[in-house]
């Protein structure tokens, strides 16, 4: 059996595997994990990888890309501790969204391209999926990647500006302290944000963050949200606040994240029920 074939039947597997052990539902998610070749977005093996469990990085004997086709991240670049994330993780994701063929698609963070592959194979050429990445050389590797997807655009940028309008979904892959305006200027009527809200931790530099993941659906002028699991990701470059990093991490802290309910944009003095309080975005209970 050669390499390739060896692959291709590893990566149906690994996409029922994902289907069963993530209660993937839609079979366009499941079809998109069995289609899109992962090993081409993480350059040749052996590759370095980590799994869900402590013990740090290690790397497999050999280089055959079916070794590629486990929920594990995998680096794109150890020297400076990048890595392609647990498609578990995203999966998941892709499936609280809900997104149908014809769904025009933000993605923040694009790393290499896998995530933002399987998303545009998710969407179909019916629909449309603009992905930002701040890391130029990152950014440049992620466009020549899904050059086979002429619905999907590769910017370099800092996913705050040259957004584009209407949207129906933004999924960010890194940690923000806060909702940007720029997001939710995109969102059209019905549309879904799907971001983490971290805070750095001691011991784990300024790249990574803990929180919580936080889902906004607007509906008209109203807009709904909710915080659901933990995550550990990359921060977001350049548009984090610290300020809004302290609240955060007390809002994590005492519970009161966990109980919003609501977001509000308009003008508005801190309350009882703000959780989140910023200049132009609140959340609340």
């Amino acid at each position: 059996m050669s390499g390739e074939t060896r692959a291709a039947e590893a990566r149906r597997w690994f996409a029922e595997d994902l289907r069963v052990s993530c209660n993937v539902t839609s079979s366009a998610i499941v079809d998109a994990f069995a289609t899109v070749p992962r090993e081409r977005f993480l350059g040749p093996g052996p590759w370095t990888m980590r799994g869900m469990f402590e013990g740090g990085a290690y790397s497999p004997a050999g280089d055959d890309p079916a070794l590629v086709y486990h929920n594990v991240s995998i680096a794109i670049d150890p020297s400076r501790d990048l890595y392609n994330g647990h498609p578990g993780t995203i999966a998941r994701w892709l499936e609280d969204l809900g997104i149908p063929r014809g769904t025009r698609v933000l993605q923040i963070g694009a790393g290499t391209g896998y995530f933002t592959a399987v998303i545009g194979h998710v969407v179909g050429a019916a629909g449309r999926v603009w992905a930002v990445e701040v890391d130029r050389g990152l950014a440049e590797r992620a466009r020549a990647n899904v050059a086979e997807w002429p619905w999907i655009e590769v910017t370099h940028g800092d996913g705050r500006s040259g957004l584009p309008s209407q949207v129906d979904v933004i999924l960010a892959h890194a940690g923000a302290t806060h909702v940007l305006d720029e997001w939710l200027d995109a969102l059209g009527d019905g549309g879904r944000l799907l971001v983490p809200l971290t805070v750095a931790l001691p011991g784990m530099g300024p790249t990574l963050g803990k929180g919580m993941m936080l889902r906004v659906t607007r509906t008209g002028p109203e807009w709904t949200a909710h915080v659901s699991s933990m995550v550990s990701p990359y921060s977001l470059v350049g548009v984090r606040d610290e300020g809004m990093s302290a609240a955060l991490g007390k809002a994590m802290m005492t519970g009161a994240l966990m109980k919003v309910t609501r977001l509000r944009r308009d003008p508005h003095e801190a309350g009882a029920s703000c959780v989140l309080h910023g200049k132009s975005c609140c959340l609340t209970e």
